[in-house]
């Protein structure tokens, strides 16, 4: 009986120690898994990039620098980044930092920079910096943001010109055909307030359409524009996306999408599950930054 015992309790320690934790795992748009090189060769082909991720994820952060380093390899440096996280009014701290003109401290002071910029985003930039590479600010400033989202997209029409250039170009096509903005709509409930779920839905657009027009300003032939923003922001071929399809159908665009799974062997989900061209399931449990 002692020696069954001993058996089973072997049994079990060897299983738990055989255990694989997978940190993250890529898939294609068919559910198949895609290891990193091949990823790699396959982005290298498109003209644009958008890196989906959740804000707080640290595996998320990790993948988008190893990623980039590996696709700086394959495309002999014809890269350009561009980020969510940088407003258009402050490309040129942004743009002194690279050139070695300021230091982070001065960025940081000079520049809204995000509260997990040192951990999350400052890898990035210096990347770009060591190699010299351009990263755009691509997002709008805020403050138009929060004023759409508060007094509605038409109040934009009334500031003046030279507050204009650092959003898209108005008038912008605000619809819930866009992929992702009925779920935000839903997300506000049945019984909100009918303008203010416009309002809500147009301070995105503004984000949207701003990223997507300065990707188009800044996208060189031959290059890849690899774009680093929240997964909301492009997921199922929504956001800046498809504001890029409507100004140039003939780019050719890749989304990576981040998914959350509590399954340890990070199988596609069975649920909530849209894949865009290649998607990372991450462990639903992963360290989270903040």
């Amino acid at each position: 009986m002692k020696n069954i015992f001993l058996s089973i309790f072997l049994a079990g320690f060897y299983t738990l120690k055989a255990q694989n934790y997978k940190a993250y795992q890529f898939y294609d748009q068919k559910g198949k898994e895609i290891k990193t090189d091949k990823l790699v060769r396959e982005l290298a082909k498109y003209d644009v990039v958008f890196f989906g991720e959740n804000h707080n994820n640290s595996i998320n952060h990790w993948l988008q620098l190893k990623i980039t380093e590996a696709l700086y390899e394959k495309k002999n440096g014809q890269l350009i980044l561009g980020a969510e996280m940088f407003e258009r009014d402050n490309q040129a701290q942004l743009d002194q930092y690279l050139e070695g003109k300021i230091d982070a401290k001065t960025l940081k002071d000079s520049a809204r920079l995000w509260n997990n910029f040192s951990t999350d985003y400052k890898p990035l930039v210096d990347f770009a910096k060591n190699k010299k590479l351009k990263f755009i600010a691509t997002n709008i400033p805020r403050r138009y943001a929060s004023q759409t989202a508060k007094e509605g997209i038409e109040s934009l029409n009334a500031l003046p010109e030279k507050d204009k250039v650092y959003m898209a170009e108005l008038p912008i096509k605000v619809t819930l055909e866009t992929p992702g903005y009925p779920e935000m709509k839903t997300m506000m409930g049945e019984h909100a307030d009918g303008t203010k779920v416009m309002n809500f839905i147009s301070a995105q657009a503004i984000k949207d359409a701003t990223m997507a027009e300065s990707i188009l300003k800044n996208y060189e032939s031959g290059k890849t524009f690899i774009h680093y923003n929240g997964n909301f922001h492009s997921k199922e071929f929504g956001g800046i996306y498809w504001y890029i399809r409507q100004k140039n159908s003939n780019l050719k665009m890749a989304v990576i999408s981040v998914f959350e799974s509590g399954n340890p062997e990070l199988k596609v989900p069975e649920k909530e599950y849209i894949p865009t061209n290649f998607n990372l399931i991450i462990p639903a449990d992963m360290t989270k930054t903040y």
